[in-house]
């Protein structure tokens, strides 16, 4: 189910990140924090790895095969926290990742874009305790259409959840071991996630409105 987005003010965003970030990692769950510059990247990342924060951070730099390993790095546990720029390409479904927060996200821009904000917004998606903090002054058109659109969309999948019978249940995805797996795994459609296209055409076809 597409997660809850809250807004909150940009000032003293970091501290109340830690304290967000305490809480998610409380529950077992991973964190994904986007920022808009590499240097942003860098400060934040040694910000709270100087609080005993288990934390790394992605940036174009890093290549391939060494974005995946962080990857599954993250979803085993090994670090907590993932810092980053652009996390949109990267393409892995991430269930373990109960929190996303996204830094002034009231800065107007490709990555802070409708289009971007709700791509980034979704990495919660897989985590039934997922959740989504956008810091900024203010809510711009960009944030409030992607507020929207996960409102409309979560309506949706309740609406259908009820129909259905179904019980909302995080998922359950396999760590795989070796790099080729991860890469693999990327282009493959896993039969969980059946239900999860049935799905999505019924809400394609659902009369229900914009919220």
């Amino acid at each position: 189910t597409d997660p809850v987005i809250e807004v909150r003010p940009a000032k003293n965003q970091v501290e109340d990140l830690l304290g967000e970030i305490h809480l998610t990692v409380g529950l077992s769950d991973r964190v994904l924090v986007t920022v808009l510059t590499k240097r942003m990247a860098e400060n934040l990342t040694d910000y709270l790895e100087e609080r005993g924060i288990r934390v790394r951070y992605l940036h174009s730099e890093i290549d391939t095969l060494e974005r995946m390993e962080i990857l599954r790095d993250l979803r085993k546990g090994v670090f907590d926290v993932l810092v980053g720029i652009n996390l949109l390409r990267e393409g892995l479904d991430l269930p373990e990742v109960g929190l996303v927060a996204i830094l002034d996200a009231d800065r107007e821009g490709f990555l802070r874009s409708r289009r971007s904000l709700i791509q980034t917004a979704g990495r919660a998606a897989r985590n039934i305790r997922g959740r989504v903090i956008f810091y900024g002054d203010s809510i711009t058109g960009s944030m409030q259409e992607a507020i929207d659109e996960t409102d409309r969309r979560r309506h949706v999948q309740i609406a259908f959840n009820k129909e259905h019978h179904i019980s909302p249940q995080g998922i359950i995805k396999n760590i795989p071991e070796s790099l080729y797996a991860v890469s693999e795994g990327d282009y493959t459609e896993p039969l969980a996630f059946i239900e999860e296209k049935k799905k999505k055409r019924w809400m394609d076809n659902c009369p229900m409105q914009r919220f």
